[in-house]
């Protein structure tokens, strides 16, 4: 559906009098369009150009209504990519189980991992410390992109020991779960050992895979996953957009 489908009558250019600057106007059409599901949460508007053919106006009026509401945080901008709905905000658990799936559950959100790159390392001495293996022991070297239904929530970077986890990429990839990749090599249940939270601006590589500028923080969080028997099975590195997610730390249980 396009704005000109809608029961509203679009702005002009020669609107006058009383009325608000045409910017305003058009950010309050737009608005009203992204409330009634026009546009749907995480989808991108579009171009400028067909916006300011849309509304019948000059198109230098459309990114000053664009900028208005990327500041009230109702649409978001990349550069290079275009202008996208602001997403829904999903508050995430860290606890002693922390699972990809079952927190978006529990959130209300349908959700998936999915495997961006792969590749096999060998353990560097910050790796083999927090893997509890020797150095140079190779590892599954991952970066995984985890969703809410289509709407990217984090990117992560996810080391394993190769020799445990022999076939954990072709699981994951056939899945989209971790949990179940683990299962498959006996590992029923695991534990969430530490995370370690920071706040950072992003790298190129973060940024555009969570679809949003380095200038706007994201959420580090640094862990390492253990069996029952307490042996390391993951350390990972995983960073969330900070406008779209909050994290809870649970202790206990």
């Amino acid at each position: 559906m396009t704005l000109l489908q809608t029961t509203e009558t679009p702005p002009s250019d020669t609107d006058a009098g009383s009325r608000p600057p045409m910017w305003s106007q058009i950010a309050g059409h737009l608005s009203a369009a992204i409330a009634r599901g026009t546009y749907a949460p995480g989808e991108r508007l579009p171009p400028e150009h067909t916006l300011a053919e849309s509304f019948g106006v000059n198109r230098h009026t459309v990114p000053r209504a664009l900028a208005s509401l990327c500041t009230q945080g109702v649409l978001r901008s990349t550069q290079g990519s275009g202008t996208y709905v602001q997403a829904f905000a999903v508050d995430l658990v860290l606890s002693r189980r922390t699972r990809h799936r079952q927190n978006l559950a529990l959130a209300g959100f349908r959700g998936s991992l999915q495997v961006l790159t792969h590749d096999v390392v060998g353990a560097n001495a910050t790796l083999a410390r927090l893997l509890a293996v020797p150095p140079r022991r190779r590892l599954l070297h991952l970066w995984v992109m985890g969703d809410a239904q289509g709407q990217p929530l984090s990117v992560s970077e996810r080391f394993f020991p190769l020799q445990r986890f022999p076939d954990l990429l072709e699981v994951l990839q056939k899945t989209g779960s971790v949990t179940e990749a683990f299962a498959a090599h006996g590992v029923t249940d695991y534990l969430r050992r530490e995370s370690h939270i920071t706040a950072e601006l992003p790298d190129p590589v973060v940024a555009a895979h969570l679809h949003q500028p380095q200038s706007q923080p994201v959420l580090r969080v640094d862990s390492v996953n253990v069996d029952p028997q307490g042996v390391p099975i993951e350390a990972a590195t995983a960073w969330f957009p900070a406008d779209r997610i909050s994290l809870t730390v649970q202790h206990g249980e």
